[in-house]
């Protein structure tokens, strides 16, 4: 399937190594610069990507604490997902948010460092988690 340029393919059933519940990404080529810093321009999903990079791992959705309704956080992490910043990963009923940095790296050099140390320049500026 194709949108935007972007080439995503869904798993399906009789993929087993989909298993149950596979949420669809763009492969490493598929990200674009103008979904990546789309996605990033928003602060309630460069609040989600501070904090995972801050963890330094996987967190659940449910770990974050953003000020919007649930349908909207839903929305905030697709986002993420279809531009190719984050892997989401069914565990059971979890569901494991972590970042792509290496795939980030490869393609944008630097990039998701200096977003993020900008964005944590800002923070401290304006007195923000």
């Amino acid at each position: 399937m194709r949108r935007c340029g972007v080439t995503v393919t869904p798993a399906t059933a009789t993929d087993p190594a989909a298993g149950a519940r596979t949420l669809a990404h763009p492969a490493r080529d598929d990200i674009r610069l103008e979904s990546v810093l789309h996605a990033l321009s928003d602060p309630v999903r460069l609040c989600v990507v501070r904090e995972l990079a801050a963890a330094d791992g996987e967190l659940t959705c449910s770990r974050f604490d953003l000020p919007v309704t649930k349908s909207t956080s839903t929305h905030h992490f697709r986002v993420l997902r279809e531009s190719g910043i984050v892997q989401q990963i069914y565990r059971g009923t979890a569901k494991m948010n972590g970042l792509r940095r290496e795939d980030l790296e490869a393609l944008f050099p630097g990039l998701l460092d200096r977003v993020l140390e900008a964005a944590n320049l800002q923070a401290g500026r304006l007195h923000e988690g």
